[in-house]
């Protein structure tokens, strides 16, 4: 296994617990702390996700800048996800909470 392959390998064990504290999060709240931890759920996904970011810069920096971030990209993929909700909502009946975001479409 190379230096890139290993960090792969973490990358991916990363993104579950992401997952798994989303789940959590999500059954239990945000705020909820788990039973012999400090922190709450939340506290405790964006420490997940900074372990993500450090990491997945790591693979950036291997791979010499070969792919990176795009601003354009993550704008898309919130307006994507917006609308998504918004469908969920008016077709489906499927949010408690439904607070709609206007989606902009410049």
């Amino acid at each position: 296994m190379n230096r890139l392959e290993h960090l792969l390998f973490i990358l991916s064990e990363e993104c579950s617990e992401v997952a798994q504290r989303a789940s959590k999060a999500a059954r239990f709240s945000m705020d909820e702390v788990q039973p012999g931890q400090d922190l709450t759920n939340e506290e405790r996904i964006f420490e997940e996700m900074n372990d993500v970011l450090a990491i997945y810069e790591m693979i950036v920096t291997e791979r010499q800048g070969k792919c990176g971030l795009s601003r354009t990209k993550i704008e898309a993929k919130k307006q994507k996800v917006e609308r998504f909700l918004n469908y969920s909502n008016k077709a489906c009946g499927t949010l408690n909470d439904p607070i709609i975001y206007p989606i902009d479409n410049s």
